[in-house]
């Protein structure tokens, strides 16, 4: 009775963990990576046709996306997960397989061009149906048998439609274990889906850290005010806001507050602005959104159901599906929101709306999600001032923003809350699916502050259950030391940069203060820049 992990290890993408019993094989997850690689991932251990069952958390590509090369390799087994998540992987694993078809097209065309030769696709678009075609919806709180001596319950964690933690109950001859694997654990009051639920019992768990080392900033007042403010600012002085959003989960909340705004006329001036959905994907996903059974939302999108209105549709809202309709987007000068994937500016036609606006002072970049290390969407985050776009380089002139605390993931503060939530404490808990300073830091607090047994190994660990030690524990492999020490780099700068930004979010709240105090803040922060100053220009 063994553990291996595999993915998602000292990283935040390309989630996989492997779970053997009594000869039989099980993944959770089975992710694709994002960004930038920093630590080998081994690769699975087992051929995937030995392979007896697949666990999903949800549908996010970096938990679900090389579930269709399972097959391409030969697994034909069951697919578990809600029947949410179920009814998002069919459109987001045939999305990502014609990704992969594309990009293969792409680099072939250049290979041939140079003499070089052609290479497969990762996969095609019938291993995603293939994997599509196995998919088992499972409801939550029901318990699912899915191998000999392996039964499942799937427990919403409230980070996205239809995620879920997984328990896992193991037995053995006359031995068992319980395993609860945490999936993405969801941040409080979202909107449209509930609130991470928590589990109380467990022999071993295994947990996600993404924001195990800070806390999400506060939002003045309300999500749909502050935004509605950024979009004023720039619709005013007559430019685009410009927002990079997951196609799946954070494209719906901004809508859902779009629609808020429109309803609550927080945005004047400008009649019934424009706002294009531009993401084939986001569209589908909305349709499954507003197709799925109502119990999966939270009690205020029930009600506005109830009523008969549509959470996510106002007013102005465009959807834009053909590439034509797309590129008209940016022909059109009046002052508009975009909404567009992929959400770290990776691929999609959000790089074509960089292209346009990034140049553009009086347009907004706004950011609404996770960045990952050696994203595009990191690269501007982090205070690039220049980026190379379909082969032309574009000076980055417009204001980039962020909307404050609406991740989708849990802060330190949400992570603490659900793993305190187990009555006793586990005999283990495994830390991962965190930047590599972030999982230490994390497993750390666990322990020292809070009296956890904590570990977070790297890929390719083995722990034995019965045995309750590893069998193999190997260290990191940096994918390269200079990328690493580069990444590291990145980590301390991005908290310098968040820590300006709230210091901005500060500022802006100190309107109507007394000129005494403004006056001592005011000192306070140009002494502070004086000091630093003369860093920069040593360089």
């Amino acid at each position: 009775m063994k553990l291996t992990f595999l993915g998602a290890t000292h990283e935040v993408t390309g989630s996989c963990t492997m779970i053997e019993i009594g000869g039989s094989f099980g993944l959770v997850d089975c992710g694709m990576e994002q960004g930038e690689d920093i630590f080998v991932n081994q690769a699975l251990p087992i051929q995937a046709g030995a392979l007896d069952f697949v666990l999903l958390t949800h549908a996010h590509i970096d938990h679900s996306g090389n579930i269709p090369l399972l097959f391409k390799n030969g697994y034909d087994g069951p697919v578990y997960a809600t029947t949410a998540t179920c009814r998002l992987c069919e459109i987001m694993l045939r999305d990502c397989a014609h990704i992969q078809e594309s990009d293969a097209e792409w680099k072939n065309r250049k290979a041939l061009r140079a003499g070089g030769t052609a290479s497969d696709p990762v996969y095609t678009m019938d291993d995603a149906e293939a994997a599509i075609a196995r998919l088992r919806p499972c409801e939550y709180g029901e318990l699912v048998q899915v191998g000999e001596g392996v039964v499942v319950r799937f427990t919403d964690v409230g980070h996205l439609l239809g995620s879920a933690s997984i328990e896992v109950f193991l037995t053995e001859g006359d031995v068992s274990r319980k395993v609860v694997f945490s999936g993405d654990i969801g941040n409080v009051d979202q909107p449209l889906i509930r609130d991470p639920q928590y589990i109380d019992e467990a022999d071993y768990v295994i947990t996600e850290s993404t924001y195990g080392d800070r806390l999400h900033e506060k939002v003045e007042g309300d999500s749909a005010s502050y935004l509605a403010g950024l979009i004023q600012r720039v619709l005013d002085r007559g430019g685009n806001v410009v927002i990079p959003s997951f196609a799946v989960g954070r494209t719906q909340e901004i809508l859902y507050f779009i629609r808020v705004i429109k309803e609550r006329g927080l945005v004047t001036g400008h009649g019934d602005f424009p706002v294009y959905v531009d993401s084939p994907l986001a569209n589908e996903a909305t349709g499954v959104f507003l197709q799925c059974d109502p119990d999966c939302f939270d009690d205020d999108t029930r009600a506005l159901l109830d009523r008969g209105v549509n959470p996510l549709m106002s007013e102005g809202v465009k959807l834009s599906v053909s590439s034509e309709e797309s590129k008209q987007i940016n022909f059109d000068t009046t002052p508009k929101v975009i909404i567009s994937a992929s959400g770290m500016c990776e691929a999609g036609r959000i790089r074509h709306h960089l292209k346009h606006n990034l140049w553009r002072k009086e347009s907004m970049i706004l950011f609404v999600g996770y960045q990952a290390v050696g994203t595009t969407g990191r690269k501007i985050r982090d205070g690039a001032r220049q980026l190379k776009l379909f082969g032309e380089d574009i000076t980055v002139n417009a204001e980039i923003a962020y909307l404050p605390g609406k991740s989708g993931h849990a802060d330190k503060d949400g992570l603490i809350r659900w793993i305190t939530a187990f009555r006793e404490k586990p005999a283990m808990v495994f830390v991962n699916h965190g930047e590599d300073a972030v999982v230490k830091s994390y497993a750390n607090c666990l322990s020292d502050e809070y009296g956890f047994t904590v570990s977070a190994p790297y890929s390719g660990a083995v722990y034995d259950l019965l045995a309750d030690c590893y069998v193999e524990m190997p260290e990191g492999i940096p994918v390269s030391k200079e990328k690493a020490k580069q990444a590291r780099a990145n980590d301390v700068y991005s908290a310098l940069v968040a820590a300006g930004e709230r210091l901005l979010t500060v500022i802006r709240s100190c309107k109507g203060i007394p000129n005494k105090e403004l006056a001592k803040f005011t000192g306070q922060i140009n002494s502070l820049a004086d000091k630093w100053s003369t860093w920069t220009k040593k360089r």
